[in-house]
């Protein structure tokens, strides 16, 4: 019996084939999500199904004779319940007039929770956390590298700024240095114009006529008196 065939054989019980369908897929869900995870689910008189661990070991290939490594892996397993066992083994008979072979379980009858709906909503829920916590490391990292730009932003700023004002001060210092090498070279050529006219003052040889004059007259004047007398 296929899926196909299972959902004809309970269409006329579940009101139609849609419904049918619909209820294996349901049944099989909860079923494959509780198993993957870790969850044991249990039907009493039918079986249960959960999740086993392999460890790694060393297997022989059929066709080769090889010895190969096996990794460890997980894989489901199925255990008959009891009343499933003595059906088929004949110890039990099955129910006619359209009975059902296995009875309700009972409230708490599924190990992994209250019922497989229940399952679903925690498989569901881990999801949404897992889904939080992953738009709550991006929203951090995205406000990490924000703030991290932001940082070597403002320094690179602040480092152009202590920069421009370094070379403001240098070219202050300049324009004094050569206001005062200009200063001091007007005062010098000042000073210069200055000390030329003392010196055009000082140098004239004029004083020597000058004495020779008085030495002319005074001897003019000795032959004057020597001839009076």
């Amino acid at each position: 019996m296929n899926k196909a065939q299972l959902v004809e054989a309970i269409a006329d019980k579940v009101g139609g084939r849609q419904q049918a369908a619909d209820a294996v897929d349901a049944v099989l869900d909860a079923i494959v999500r509780a198993v993957v995870a870790g969850d044991r689910v249990s039907v009493t008189g039918f079986g249960s199904f959960e999740k086993v661990e392999r460890p790694a070991r060393y297997a022989r290939n059929p066709q080769t004779g090889e010895r190969v490594r096996v990794k460890k892996t997980s894989v489901p397993r199925f255990r008959a319940g009891q009343g499933f066992k003595d059906l088929v083994s004949g110890t039990k008979k099955l129910p006619k007039g359209g009975e059902v072979s296995v009875k309700k379980a009972p409230k708490g009858s599924l190990s992994g929770g209250a019922s497989a709906s229940a399952t679903v909503k925690k498989a569901a829920a881990k999801k949404a956390t897992t889904a939080k916590k992953a738009a709550a490391r991006t929203t951090v990292a995205k406000k990490t590298t924000a703030t991290a730009k932001k940082t070597v932003a403002k320094k690179t700023t602040a480092t152009a700024k202590k920069t421009t004002a370094v070379a403001k001060k240098a070219a202050t210092a300049a324009k004094k240095t050569t206001a005062v090498k200009a200063t001091a070279a007007k005062k010098t050529t000042a000073a210069a114009k200055k000390t030329a006219p003392a010196a055009k003052k000082a140098t004239p040889a004029t004083k020597a006529p000058a004495t020779k004059k008085a030495t002319a007259r005074k001897t003019t004047a000795k032959k004057t008196t020597a001839r009076k007398k």
